[in-house]
């Protein structure tokens, strides 16, 4: 059974930093693509930021210089460091799998962060 936990959200002052963590089970982790989306309220999923299976990194615009995502594939964790935040980053926060030869994708249950002014 495939399980993506997410500890670690929860509340931070603007301009504080908050890591996300994903716990992956399951799959095997170094053979899979992995990202980091957001949904805010009333609003559509989007993509903050992706990792290769190799390390190869990208961030959409909203997140870059701010966000930092990484993995740890002996340990399966996927990580999203958040610097600077900014009220507008709240929203839940989810973990994100994608097989790089299967396509088989999976998502985590979600982690609420909510950033205050």
């Amino acid at each position: 059974q495939v399980q993506l936990v997410e500890p670690g959200g929860g509340l931070v002052q603007a301009g504080g930093s908050l890591r996300l963590s994903c716990v992956a089970s399951g799959i095997t982790f170094r053979n899979y693509e992995m990202g980091w989306y957001r949904q805010a309220p009333g609003k559509q999923r989007k993509l903050d930021a992706i990792i290769t299976r190799n390390g190869t990194t990208n961030s959409a615009d909203s997140g870059k210089g701010r966000f930092t995502i990484s993995r740890d594939n002996a340990k399966k964790m996927l990580y999203l460091q958040m610097n600077s935040l900014k009220p507008e980053d709240t929203a839940v926060y989810y973990c994100y799998a994608q097989g790089w030869v299967s396509k088989n994708d999976y998502w985590g249950q979600g982690t609420q962060v909510t950033v205050s002014p």
